[in-house]
């Protein structure tokens, strides 16, 4: 029997929100340090600024933001949420799960907490068991998914590979019931655990635990084969959405908006006009925020309904894939969820409140497809 089928309802996005902190690091910024130009770092990848989380911030305060922001978009209380995961390679610590911090911090009382690790395609990973909880749990209605990364906390900022394309921040969504015909459908998740080592930090888990030594080699930074990484995402791009307009009956025109990781614009845009993808449809916002792993595919979701790109009923195709080797695909059919984005400036910090106000907020700005 096919889930997608099935007489309960249909899940779907009701509300997004984003978070973006306040500091910032041009081309201009990271350059030197990388032993290249500006130039080099916009022709080679597409970036020209990355933000950068305060000393004091960590990933669950990013993802707090982003999640208050997706609650209000939504139009209901944070209590009211059956579920928070969050998707993360950047974890404020090894544990506790980095959901539980945000869950004291946005006051989720009633949720379920959980981290979901896949890496830049986490995001989608965990809408997908969010979408399945919510299918089958009778009573649940509300789960929060929110991608968030810290990466700079963990960059060595001579390494060119890394520190021009790595970034902060967060991107959230409220899912819950949809009308028939609207919601996610088809979800297509995969991974290759031979390829781990492409992408990881080395250090600090319980293989390698820190040490002097390992501080000392920089093993704590992120390590990437970025020819290896280059590779896998030129292979597994086209074939996600080759595989899913197969399987639903689809050609690339009836794709209204094709949402993606964003670990390199030049390379997305490159790929892009390989596949086919019709102009316009393609939804790039790597080159204003940098790759921000889970974040990455929510906030160009998010990024996109605030500027009238999805239309109510229009048919998203969302493609991701990261480290581990990780890779997913869905439909989504949109229902004009509203987005709330945060005004980069400073959020309270689980060192300072576990329960922000919502006096401490950031200003919001509303966007609506």
């Amino acid at each position: 029997m096919n889930p997608y089928s099935s007489p309960v309802s249909r899940i779907g996005v009701l509300g997004m929100g984003t978070y973006l902190p306040s500091g910032t690091r041009t081309n201009q910024d990271v350059a030197a340090a990388a032993g290249v130009t500006p130039e080099w770092i916009a022709q080679r990848t597409g970036v020209h600024t990355r933000h950068v989380a305060d000393p004091d911030q960590a990933a669950s305060d990013l993802a707090a933001a982003a999640v208050r922001a997706a609650v209000a978009a939504a139009g209901i209380d944070i209590d009211q949420l059956d579920v928070l995961i969050a998707a993360t390679s950047t974890p404020d610590e090894l544990g506790p799960s980095t959901a539980c911090r945000v869950q004291a911090l946005t006051g989720a009382r009633h949720a379920v907490a959980l981290d979901v690790s896949a890496a830049c395609a986490g995001w989608l990973f965990a809408a997908r068991v969010a979408h399945d909880w919510l299918r089958g749990h009778g009573g649940a209605r509300y789960a929060a998914v929110v991608g968030v990364e810290a990466y700079s906390k963990f960059l060595d900022p001579t390494d060119r590979g890394t520190a021009v394309l790595f970034a902060d921040g967060a991107a959230a969504a409220v899912l819950g019931p949809v009308p028939d015909g609207a919601g996610f459908t088809d979800f297509r998740l995969g991974s290759d655990g031979t390829g781990a080592h492409h992408v990881l930090i080395p250090a600090g888990g319980s293989r390698v635990p820190a040490s002097p030594a390992t501080l000392g080699d920089h093993r704590h930074h992120i390590h990437m084969d970025g020819r290896a990484v280059r590779d896998f995402i030129v292979e597994i791009f086209p074939r996600l959405v080759r595989e899913s307009l197969a399987a639903n009956d689809l050609r690339l025109q009836d794709i209204d908006a094709f949402i993606t990781h964003q670990p390199n614009p030049v390379l997305l845009r490159s790929l892009g006009e390989r596949i086919g993808i019709p102009p316009g449809r393609l939804v790039i916002v790597g080159d204003e925020v940098g790759n921000i792993g889970a974040a990455s595919a929510p906030y160009a979701l998010a990024g996109a309904a605030a500027r009238g790109l999805l239309p109510r009923g229009g048919r998203i195709l969302l493609a991701v894939f990261g480290a581990g080797v990780t890779w997913g695909s869905a439909l989504l059919t949109w229902t004009g969820a509203p987005t709330i984005r945060i005004a980069p400036t400073r959020v309270p910090h689980a060192g300072a409140s576990l329960a922000a106000s919502p006096a401490s907020a950031p200003p919001l700005q509303r966007s609506s497809s």
